[in-house]
């Protein structure tokens, strides 16, 4: 079968990676194309390095959507694939569109957010209205998507399916303390105190806005923590940077990106992770790495936490925007070192299944049933 997947303003994605090496190459003739401003990315070169046709058709702007979509036509004209599988909004728009124009018989969409037009934009209802209509096949990355899309846009029940993301879980790097202590001074972060760990870009529905204060809190009563906020950058940068005026400024560290994710949680001694409702993450990779890489964890259930995150059992649960509950959660957890052992043990062992394998076995089955 001629699989062509389309990726909307992808650099590098572990994700698709995993997805290249454990697909059936015998069974599945697989393509990719790349929307985006950058020609030379990442992704490509890993497809061209694994001998997978890549193809990119040049973006820059919305005004480009419309130009986008006859070019994306014309290369699936070309390839004449069995499926094309779209994912993000814009690779949904652009891909589900020209793979109709195209006549593709099977179109499949990967729904990768959450109710963020239904909360933020509802100008972009109707767009998802129409990549609904014209897909023949949507894969929701949680329950939580599938029950949006079911109740909320009117999606047929057969035209859903739900597949989780998934991580390597079978990588254990040896030097992981070696390399977590190069990440301590790289971003001078202190090794004599309890790090606070998140990792949220900074928009409002993630919840950082939650957490200063929380830690404000803790800190004042013990000055032996310290803060570190990754992948901070967003639209609420500014509103997070006036919060963060409030505390001492050797008392937190901020991280636009790091790429060793493990030796980044390694770091941690508490993760904390508070989406401000339980539909705001579609799925929530973060829990699942959370407790993959043993960092006793204080969460919101919100996405994929919904379906397996159990309070006291694997984490601590708190009400979502509760700045006083986390302070609390927190503190149980710095003070209880029992609690932090049963946590790890049963965090690890609850994410188990959130293999990419399973993952690229469940997209498998799911090709072979459109054939």
């Amino acid at each position: 079968m001629k699989i062509t997947t389309i990726l909307f303003s992808i650099d590098k994605a572990k994700e698709f990676e995993w997805y290249i090496a454990e697909i059936n190459r015998q069974q599945f003739d697989i393509s990719f194309i790349s929307i985006q401003k950058k020609e030379e990315t990442q992704l490509k070169t890993y497809c061209e390095e694994h001998n997978v046709p890549f193809y990119h058709v040049k973006y820059h702007s919305k005004k480009d959507i419309l130009k986008a979509i006859f070019k994306t036509r014309k290369i699936l004209q070309k390839l004449q694939p069995d499926i094309v599988h779209s994912h993000i909004f814009e690779g949904g728009l652009i891909g589900t569109t020209a793979a109709w124009l195209a006549g593709v018989k099977n179109i499949i969409y990967t729904r990768h957010y959450s109710d963020f037009h239904h909360v933020y934009h509802p100008n972009g209802l109707k767009f998802d209205k129409w990549i609904n209509k014209k897909s023949t096949h949507i894969i929701a990355v949680s329950e939580v998507v599938k029950e949006i899309l079911i109740k909320k846009e009117q999606v047929a029940h057969h035209k859903v399916s739900v597949v989780h993301h998934g991580i390597q879980l079978d990588r254990e790097g040896v030097e992981i303390n070696q390399r977590s202590l190069l990440i301590k001074n790289r971003y001078n972060i202190p090794k004599n105190k309890k790090v606070i760990g998140v990792v949220s870009r900074y928009t409002y529905w993630k919840g950082v806005q939650d957490i200063i204060p929380a830690f404000k809190k803790l800190n004042e009563e013990n000055s032996n923590l310290h803060l570190v906020l990754a992948n901070a950058k967003g639209d609420y940068k500014n509103e997070i940077e006036t919060l963060l005026q409030t505390l001492p400024s050797d008392s937190f560290t901020e991280i636009l990106f790091e790429q060793d994710n493990e030796a980044l949680f390694n770091a941690f001694d508490v993760f904390v992770h508070v989406p401000i409702s339980r539909e705001a993450e579609a799925f929530g990779q973060i829990y699942i790495e959370a407790l993959k890489f043993g960092v006793p964890s204080v969460f919101t259930l919100s996405g994929v936490a919904n379906e397996f995150i159990k309070d006291e059992e694997n984490a601590l649960v708190v009400e979502h925007e509760n700045t006083k509950a986390i302070q609390t959660a927190v503190e149980r957890l710095l003070k209880n070192d029992k609690l932090r052992e049963n946590l790890i043990e049963n965090g690890r062992k609850s994410v188990e299944g959130f293999t990419t394998m399973k993952k690229t076995k469940a997209l498998e089955e799911l090709y072979k049933r459109m054939k």
